[in-house]
């Protein structure tokens, strides 16, 4: 839970983004988003070059997902350490991440590919109706890409915001041309804190949208 010095340090932090940001494409709950990414890396390039990209259903269905209590999963144990715990426990939400099961270990060294790859296959039904998280290993995005394309599985929303240098901004491009509602971005730019921000966003405006 927020402390009130720190709910203060971030509602200045807030306020200092809205007055340096200027014109700005987004509107509603898609700032919210992007302005919780900006308040995670004080990058203004999100908003700008690096843009997020919402797919038309991506808010609407990543919401009702997660009002719903549907499965968290995601390529690394770091975006775990960053979500808000109470949210999740508000919404009796399962984060599920495998990078470091010893069997994803083993099956990965032995079909020759990344343990992303590998924990992502492990968790199709998991992932059905829920929400795929991936900000660091563009492997792990192309796997779930691939996975839907084969009719495997089928989230309500994939968060696809990985950073990197081989294949991060292809495997953004191919989770364009699927029919499953995203969120990513454009280029190389990416990384946990942006995936983990894009969640927390997602739980505040339900919380502050809530009856």
């Amino acid at each position: 839970m927020q402390t009130r010095k720190g709910q203060s340090i971030e509602d200045q932090s807030m306020e200092i983004i809205e007055k340096e940001i200027g014109v700005h494409p987004y509107t509603g709950y898609e700032w919210q988003v992007v302005r919780r990414i900006i308040h995670s890396t004080a990058d203004f390039d999100f908003a700008r070059q690096n843009r997020i990209i919402f797919h038309k259903d991506a808010l609407k269905n990543g919401l009702d997902a997660l009002r719903s209590g549907r499965s968290i999963i995601v390529d690394v144990n770091g975006i775990i350490g960053l979500l808000n715990r109470q949210n999740l426990e508000d919404f009796k939400n399962k984060v599920i991440c495998d990078i470091a099961n010893p069997v994803v270990v083993s099956e990965a060294t032995r079909f020759n590919r990344t343990r992303a790859q590998t924990a992502m296959r492990m968790r199709a039904n998991e992932m059905n109706d829920g929400v795929v998280v991936i900000g660091n290993a563009p492997t792990a995005l192309l796997e779930v890409v691939q996975m839907v394309r084969e009719g495997m599985v089928s989230p309500k929303l994939i968060i696809g915001i990985p950073v990197g240098f081989v294949c991060a901004v292809e495997s953004k491009e191919e989770l364009q041309t699927i029919d499953v509602p995203y969120i990513t971005n454009v280029g190389r730019k990416g990384g946990t804190p942006c995936a983990a921000a894009i969640i927390n966003a997602l739980f505040k405006i339900l919380h502050e949208s809530a009856p």
